[in-house]
């Protein structure tokens, strides 16, 4: 009952590195006695700073305490390689922990085992399961770039009853509440990066940053861009701190050199019909560290990602609209069969001001 407990209070604290920790797990840490008392905790901080253990290390220090034979309850295996930092398994060995509790062996290979092999060696007892689907559930972008070498794909869109996301003209502000505008920004808060297609950014000239929610940090942002077409002046530019990855099949020199003058980093990845070649896309994006990515496209790349069976998530704002005639979610082609169909699983649907959030996953999208 005490390790649920405690298992659960890090998890708790781990959630609270989403958004800070990219492109690390988020990961939570309790240190405590045998009677359940806490005598430290943390949660991982930015990359290049410190892991949760060494923060619940650091606090039980501050408090004083004795951690000679405590429990550590951490949502992941301590690390044992030297990366941004040295190997947490070592400094709870050296703390004089005596036993750990953890919920998941990490999916990393430079660690993958070895941190509980390392700490079994040192006579600590190691106990692993408790919170392991909870803890996987919040890092699935992470478990994902290990496992798949390509991010978690979620895409969202906020539509009307009928399925517009906007008029036949374009239009689209405000077809959903505030409430769910600025519960969209949370969502694009915790990836490691926002995609885009040129078509929203010539249209709507979005910045695509986190404006409505307090963050730590800007998410990345990826345009998918074949012909070069971004506007130089674009106010996707304008967003400090972060870096933008325009994705194209162009050989264009003089336009290559114009946006690389606004800070974009170009990246020619064209497929055999002249366009971007998605898969390779994806499979960049995890080279560059990025766990979770937040589509916010129009129909034509959201189709084609669906099309091509690269989406792994839906998050769907839905207002109680009807707005007959206009442009859908996602233009993946007409089918000729109903087999043919993404049919999704629907994992939680909440009510968000007068709007509905749905989350809907492609089943067997999370089997890695």
């Amino acid at each position: 009952m005490i390790d649920t407990h405690l298992i659960d209070e890090a998890l708790a604290l781990a959630r609270l590195a989403m958004g800070l920790s990219e492109p690390n797990p988020r990961v939570g840490c309790i240190l405590a006695n045998g009677a359940g008392q806490v005598l430290g905790q943390g949660h991982t901080q930015r990359a290049g700073g410190p892991h949760a253990e060494v923060m619940a290390l650091r606090d039980a220090a501050a408090r004083g305490a004795d951690l000679h034979g405590a429990t550590a309850y951490v949502t992941l295996e301590p690390c044992s390689h030297h990366g941004r930092t040295g190997p947490c398994c070592d400094a709870l060995v050296a703390a004089g922990i005596g036993r750990v509790v953890a919920s998941l062996t990490d999916p990393n290979p430079q660690v993958a085992g070895q941190g509980f092999a390392r700490l079994r060696a040192a006579g600590i007892e190691v106990v692993v399961g408790p919170g392991a689907e909870a803890s996987r559930e919040l890092n699935l972008g992470f478990f994902s770039r290990m496992a798949r070498r390509r991010p978690w794909v979620r895409m969202k869109a906020a539509a009307s009853l009928d399925g517009r996301t906007a008029l036949d003209n374009g239009q689209s502000q405000w077809i959903t509440s505030p409430e769910a505008r600025a519960d969209g920004h949370a969502w694009r808060a915790r990836a490691g990066a926002v995609l885009t297609g040129v078509g929203t950014v010539r249209d709507d000239d979005p910045r695509l940053d986190v404006r409505l929610v307090e963050t730590p940090r800007q998410p990345h942002l990826a345009v998918v861009d074949s012909r070069l077409d971004t506007p130089p002046r674009a106010r996707l530019f304008d967003v400090p701190g972060r870096q933008v990855w325009i994705y194209t099949a162009s050989a264009d020199g003089e336009r290559r050199a114009a946006l690389e003058a606004r800070g974009a980093i170009v990246i020619p990845l064209p497929d055999r019909r002249g366009k971007v070649d998605l898969p390779a896309m994806l499979q960049d994006l995890a080279r560059r560290e990025v766990n979770e990515l937040h589509v916010e496209a129009g129909a034509r790349l959201n189709g084609s990602l669906v099309r091509e069976r690269l989406v792994d998530e839906l998050l769907l704002y839905q207002a109680a609209l009807l707005l007959g005639p206009g442009r859908g979610i996602a233009d993946a082609g007409a089918l000729t069969a109903l087999q043919d169909g993404l049919r999704l699983a629907i994992r939680d649907a909440v009510p968000v001001g007068p709007d509905l959030r749905i989350l809907a996953r492609v089943p067997g999208s999370d089997r890695f």
